[in-house]
């Protein structure tokens, strides 16, 4: 619970002090063990620091609101609503000196130095995984790793940040940390630094835990998905699922699946990968991640400005069968949620020494596609039918409260004319600024 934004909501709702600070006393007495004396001058604290804090202007106390909710727009869902947005990060932060820059909406970034490729990425841990914190942390360094190697990197680094709130136990940062150097060490990556702080600070009560690692690799040979070119192939390994699939699992009841989902193969076939000198012939590479398949394969597309064709028949038996079964069970289309697995984008006569190289790592792989010249879009063929492929609003619902929240849909088009009004003014914020650090800059040096 957030007692700072239920202060201010009740405070816009016209209540008097004297309501909020008896009502909130009760809610913070129903979440601490604490006496009614603390939680009254608590709840009266809280009153006194959102009124000195409310109504502020400039740029530096203020921003521009959009009017649309971070929930009602998909954002963090893996569909239309949260690659829009990203798309509008990447417009604020404009064009950099970035050999691979957000602006490619590519799974890592990539500086150049010295004849080499710096590449850096970061993930957030699984937003459900919060009581779980060992698969948190193990599933979070898998992703942050994987989208090391798919820019033909190898990792060598791992860095962490973790937020705990107020009432969360401790045990839960050094379990979500056992997580993260069980992978770690497995690959001989070390963690080498990290943040830890809580929600909020004293302004949110529970137990919810969130956080993110990240990782850092080196590599001489890029393969980013802007390499894609017509006529490649598309390939792809088996995968078992991470974070997603354990979240789907434990709270529908298939909780024998969490275990399919505690393995290396993407990390191992990568490695096999890094020892090769096929690794020079692939062309791109990415994880199944961002809203399954529909969403990689739509955003590869728009990045490399191919058209890209999936065979459907090709793509199921990819799916490890434990997790294919429960996806089946629950009525989740498993082409539209995060399976981790592997896509390889190379030409022809390079597709046979790739498999060999994956597959003696015993990590099965398959033709699933090609990639043509045309209309920068993806498209599913099914029974030799060409069917729409882009990405729904958000990623397959694969919770009994994501099947609730998925029938909610407002008016994206409107949503977007808003969200693109407030990232503007970001951009123009930044640029004011900008211009007077620097002129006070100037004026120090006269």
């Amino acid at each position: 619970m957030d007692v700072e934004e239920y202060v201010r909501r009740r405070i816009s709702q016209g209540l008097s002090e004297k309501e909020i600070q008896e009502t909130l006393s009760n809610h913070i007495l129903s979440i601490k063990k604490v006496d009614p004396a603390y939680a009254s001058k608590f709840a009266t604290a809280v009153i006194r620091e959102v009124k000195n804090s409310r109504n502020l202007k400039g740029d530096f106390l203020s921003f521009k609101p959009s009017g649309v909710k971070m929930g009602e727009f998909g954002v963090g869902s893996r569909g239309k609503g949260d690659f829009f947005t990203h798309r509008q990060i990447a417009h604020i932060i404009g064009k950099t000196s970035a050999s691979v820059g957000v602006d490619e909406m590519d799974d890592a970034g990539a500086v150049s130095t010295d004849g080499k490729y710096i590449i850096c990425t970061v993930d957030g841990m699984h937003s459900r995984l919060s009581d779980f914190p060992f698969l948190a942390g193990f599933h979070v360094t898998r992703a942050t790793l994987r989208d090391v190697y798919v820019m033909g990197a190898r990792p060598i680094m791992l860095f962490s940040d973790i937020h705990v709130a107020d009432d969360g136990d401790v045990a839960k940062i050094f379990d979500f940390t056992a997580g993260i150097t069980t992978v770690g060490e497995a690959l001989n990556v070390p963690l080498v630094t990290g943040s830890t702080l809580r929600i909020g600070g004293d302004m949110v009560l529970g137990s919810r835990m969130t956080g993110c690692v990240g990782a850092v690799g080196v590599t001489e040979h890029l393969t980013a998905r802007k390499s894609m070119q017509p006529d490649d192939v598309i390939l792809m390994t088996e995968g078992a699922g991470g974070a997603t699939i354990a979240t789907a699992a434990i709270y529908s009841g298939f909780h024998n699946v969490v275990d399919q989902t505690i393995n290396l193969h993407f990390l191992d076939a990568c490695e096999k990968l890094m020892g090769s000198d096929v690794l020079h012939s692939i062309h791109a590479m990415t994880d199944v991640t961002n809203g399954g398949l529909r969403g990689d394969a739509y955003e590869m597309a728009q990045t490399a400005g191919c058209r890209i064709i999936i065979d459907e028949k090709a793509t199921s038996g990819l799916v490890e069968p434990h997790v294919l079964e429960m996806l089946e069970k629950l009525k989740i289309d498993y082409l539209g949620v995060s399976i981790d697995a592997l896509l390889i984008v190379a030409p022809r006569e390079a597709v046979s020494k790739i498999c060999n190289v994956v597959e003696s790592a015993n990590v099965k792989i398959r033709e699933i596609g090609f990639v043509k010249s045309g209309k920068p879009e993806s498209v599913l063929v099914v029974d030799d039918k060409e069917c729409d492929f882009a990405p729904r609003f958000r990623e397959s619902a694969y919770t009994p409260l994501k099947k609730v929240v998925d029938a909610k849909i407002g008016n994206f088009d409107k949503m977007k004319e808003d969200v693109i009004r407030a990232s503007e003014a970001a951009i123009l914020k930044k640029e004011r600024v900008l211009f007077r650090l620097r002129y006070n800059k100037k004026k120090k040096k006269k």
